[in-house]
């Protein structure tokens, strides 16, 4: 054996341990550049990451908004490090933005191991065990920006291997705090003068009503999926290797079909003005690249606050992979958004 050959591919789910932290992945300034690929890969309409005038307007900042959802793919790929095995992540929970986020600013993560569960063995399959992480991001000014818990499942080494890892995964928050989002937003930004920049091209949120479905016609294919993962620094060889896994070919990342479904939601309801949080995201099932994506968005809620309010949104996506199993749900993800 050649004692300076070193191989590199992560931990593997033996490797864990309650308690560990997961720290040292390189910070990231958020770009123009990091901010044009988003937008490329997604076609979101977002009005503040777009329109930096209108940005300036409202939040009283030189630096247009960094579109939230590429906040928390950058976050997502921070903590990949230790995931790289992935087969798969299998939730999100209790996502909240704490703060605004712009282009310019550096984010760095911290993951916490808090709770390990091996999982019941399959025939003909590896064993496998889910690695629940607390995470954890702050800015430059060392505030924090983002808080949310992820659950990726890692194989084991030993195929046949028992950690006896089985946690109870009852203290993983199972829904957002809704009075921290409450009384954070809208960290003074000036939403009447969104209302009034913007006009009445489209609703604003007195017009919306809970309850409502938009189906939208148009439906969106998954392209340049490796790119999105790796400008975030998602290290999860299931995006970029095709042998890995089971499927014979690249898993998308699961923040790509959240764009995408984001950007459903702009086109559903134009006005939004950014995104609060999300309360639930859960991968009914694999995406690969080619994969075309149907969304629909439902209205599940409105809350009020001083200026316009809080809607809590319900995206679901199926994809159609143009062969016999037709349409099937791949996104089940539940979010709030802030409008004027």
């Amino acid at each position: 054996m050649n004692p300076t050959r070193i191989s590199l591919g992560g931990p593997w789910f033996e490797d864990f341990k309650l308690g560990q932290v997961f720290d040292d992945a390189p910070a990231v300034t958020l770009t123009d550049g990091l901010a044009t690929l988003h937008q490329s890969l997604s076609g979101d309409r977002l009005r503040l990451p777009l329109d930096h005038e209108l940005c300036r307007w409202v939040t009283g900042r030189s630096h247009p908004l960094a579109h939230p959802t590429l906040v928390c793919h950058v976050a997502i790929g921070q903590t990949t490090a230790p995931t790289q095995r992935v087969k798969g992540n299998l939730f999100y929970r209790r996502l909240q933005l704490l703060r605004p986020v712009h282009i310019g600013d550096t984010l760095t993560t911290r993951s916490e191991v808090v709770a390990l569960r091996q999982n019941r063995p399959k025939p003909g399959r590896p064993a496998t065990g889910m690695v629940v992480l607390r995470v954890q991001v702050e800015n430059q000014r060392n505030k924090p920006v983002l808080d949310f818990w992820r659950c990726p499942m890692i194989p084991l080494l030993d195929p046949e291997g028992d950690t006896g890892h089985a946690d109870s995964f009852d203290d993983i928050p199972a829904d957002i705090d809704l009075d921290l989002l409450a009384a954070k937003a809208p960290w003074g930004w000036r939403l009447s003068t969104f209302k009034d920049r913007v006009g009445r091209a489209g609703a604003h949120f007195a017009d919306v009503v809970p309850g409502v479905t938009f189906a939208i016609e148009g439906r969106d294919s998954v392209t340049a999926a490796p790119e999105l993962a790796r400008a975030t620094l998602n290290l999860a060889s299931a995006h970029t290797d095709p042998g890995v896994g089971c499927y014979g070919q690249r898993l998308v990342y699961g923040g790509h079909t959240i764009s995408l479904a984001g950007a459903a939601a702009t086109r559903a309801l134009p006005n939004l003005v950014t995104i609060l949080g999300w309360r639930s995201c859960d991968h009914l099932g694999p995406v690969f690249e080619g994969d075309v994506l149907r969304t629909e968005i439902t209205v599940d809620a409105t809350h009020p606050l001083s200026q316009g309010g809080m809607v809590d949104l319900h995206a679901l996506v199926w994809a159609d992979r143009n062969d016999e199993s037709g349409e099937v749900p791949v996104l089940d993800w539940r979010f709030i958004a802030l409008m004027a």
